[in-house]
C-alpha cells in the first residue's frame, strides 16, 4: 500500500491532519457535504444498499436515509438527466456514474445539458452537478472499463474537470467540487482507492481548483503528471536524483481550470518539460499542455517538449498486458534520461 504526501496548497482552518485512504477521504468528502448543505443528495446504482461498485458511499444511506442517497436503476442517461433537473430546481446532485467509460453512454446530458444550458439560457439559472467518474486501469477491467478520459471532457467548454492523486486532493477537490455553481467531472482514479496520506481533519478544508501542486521540486526538467502517474512521476524522479537529474513533478489537480502559470513558472526555471498521462499518447492533454508552454515560454525550452502517455490500443484486459499499456516508472526514467541529454 502507496503512502502520497499531502498537497502543498489548501484553504480553510486546518488544524491536525491523520492517515486516511483515498477511498475513505472521498466516502468523508460526501458526508461533511451532505451535513453542510441540505440541498445535497447523492445519486446512482447501488450506492446506498452496496456503497456502489467499488464501496465508496457504504454508511451513508444509515446516516441520510433514502431521500439523500438514492439508488437507481442501471440507466446512466437518467442519473445524468436527473441530476441536472434536480439542479436546475435547486438542488445539488452528486451522482455516481460505476466506471468513467460510461460517460459515452449518458454523453447528450453530460456535453449538451449540462456543459450548455447555463450559457445557453443566459446564466438565469447554475448547474451544480458533480459526476463522479472512476478512472483508469485496475486489475484487469477491460477496455471498455478501463480508460482515462480527462481530455474529452476538457474540449467541451462549460465543464471543470478535477483529477486526484492523493487522498487529500481526493477530499479537497470533491468538497470544492460540490461548492461550485458549474457541472464538475471528478476523475477519481480506481488503483488509487487503497493509496493512504495525510488528509486534514477540519471539515472547512477544502482543496481550490485552478492550484496546482508541486508534489517534488527540482532544477533540472519538469514533469507534468496526474492521477496515477503522479506517484509513478515522483518515483522516477526519485530513481533519477540518484544519478544527478533534478526532477520538478508538477500536478495540476485539475484540468479545468488549469494552473498553467504554475507549469510555465516550473519551466522557466528547469527549462524542459515532459508531461504524462496514462491515457492514450495521440491527442492526450499532454499535447495541449504542450502546445501552451510552447506558446507562452519558448525561448525557456532548451528541448522539445516530451509527451509519455499510454499506447494507442484499447487497453488489454490481462492485468500484465493492461500494465504494459500504461507508462511505468521505468518509461519515465528512460524518457527523462533521453531529454536531459537533448
Amino acid at each position: 500500500m502507496t503512502t502520497m504526501q499531502q498537497p502543498a496548497s489548501v484553504t480553510g482552518a486546518v488544524d491536525s491532519e491523520r492517515i486516511t485512504g483515498y477511498a475513505r477521504a472521498i466516502n468523508e468528502a460526501l458526508a461533511e457535504e451532505l451535513r453542510r448543505d441540505e440541498r445535497v443528495f447523492l445519486m446512482g446504482q447501488d450506492i446506498g444498499r452496496l456503497g456502489g461498485v467499488f464501496g465508496l458511499t457504504k454508511g451513508l444511506l444509515e446516516e441520510f436515509g433514502t431521500e439523500r442517497v438514492r439508488d437507481t436503476a442501471i440507466n446512466e442517461t437518467f442519473i445524468v438527466g436527473g441530476a441536472a433537473g434536480a439542479a436546475l430546481g435547486g438542488m445539488v446532485p452528486v451522482v455516481e456514474l460505476q466506471f468513467a467509460d460510461f460517460l459515452f453512454t449518458a454523453a447528450d446530458e453530460i456535453f449538451h445539458k449540462l456543459a450548455k444550458w447555463r450559457y445557453m439560457h443566459g446564466g438565469q439559472f447554475t448547474l451544480p452537478v458533480v459526476v463522479r467518474l472512476p478512472s483508469g486501469v485496475v486489475g484487469g477491467a477491460g477496455a471498455e472499463h478501463s480508460q482515462s478520459l480527462e481530455t474529452i471532457a476538457m474540449h467541451v467548454p462549460g465543464l471543470k474537470v478535477a483529477v486526484p492523486a492523493t487522498p487529500a486532493d481526493a477530499k479537497g477537490l470533491l468538497k470544492s467540487a460540490v461548492r461550485d455553481p458549474d457541472p464538475v467531472l471528478f476523475f477519481e482514479h480506481k488503483g488509487l482507492y487503497r493509496v493512504k496520506g495525510p488528509v486534514p481533519e477540519s471539515p472547512d478544508f477544502v482543496v481550490p481548483f485552478g492550484s496546482a501542486r508541486v508534489a517534488r521540486p527540482g532544477q533540472d526538467l519538469t514533469i507534468v503528471a496526474t492521477g496515477l502517474m503522479v506517484g509513478r512521476a515522483v518515483e522516477a524522479a526519485e530513481r533519477l536524483a540518484a544519478e544527478g537529474i533534478d526532477v520538478e513533478v508538477i500536478d495540476p489537480r485539475t484540468l479545468v481550470p488549469l494552473d498553467i502559470e504554475s507549469i510555465v513558472a516550473s519551466v522557466e526555471k528547469t527549462h524542459r518539460l515532459m508531461v504524462v498521462h496514462e491515457a492514450a499518447r495521440t491527442a492526450g492533454f499532454g499535447a495541449e499542455i504542450a502546445a501552451q508552454v510552447q506558446e507562452r515560454a519558448f525561448f525557456a525550452l532548451d528541448a522539445p517538449v516530451w509527451r509519455v502517455g499510454g499506447s494507442d490500443i484499447p487497453l488489454p484486459q490481462d492485468p500484465t498486458l493492461e500494465q504494459a499499456a500504461i507508462p511505468s516508472a521505468d518509461d519515465i526514467v528512460t524518457a527523462a534520461h533521453a531529454l536531459a541529454a537533448v
